[in-house]
């Protein structure tokens, strides 16, 4: 899995209503675009993602952040979430600062 050492960044705090993107969600998309690494191999769709968060308040929800997350990784690596055909999520609680995502995409064997 490749570990990004990026605090997840919930729907909540990326959009202000339903339209207008917060100044949290343009810090972030840049942020992770920088980290996601620029020569990963994307296989063959169909997809599994798995995706792993650390969180450091355990008022965190889960699906808050798999939106902005799995779009960001879309848009690095130029494939289309909708051959996201498995997706398996973890998270853990860690002390505060040391938050991160990790991810993994594997062809999907049926």
């Amino acid at each position: 899995m490749i570990k990004l050492k990026i605090k997840p960044l919930s729907v909540n705090e990326a959009y202000q209503g339903r339209r207008f993107r917060t100044p949290k969600h343009d810090i972030f998309k840049t942020a992770i675009k920088y980290l996601l690494p620029d020569h990963l191999k994307i296989p063959e769709p169909p997809f599994t993602l798995e995706l792993e968060f650390g969180f450091s308040s355990k008022a965190s929800d889960l699906d808050n952040v798999l939106k902005l997350t799995i779009d960001s990784l879309q848009d690095k690596y130029c494939f289309n979430d909708k051959l996201i055909r498995r997706l398996i999520v973890n998270s853990e609680y860690v002390e505060k600062g040391k938050e991160y995502i990790s991810f993994k995409i594997e062809h999907l064997e049926k």
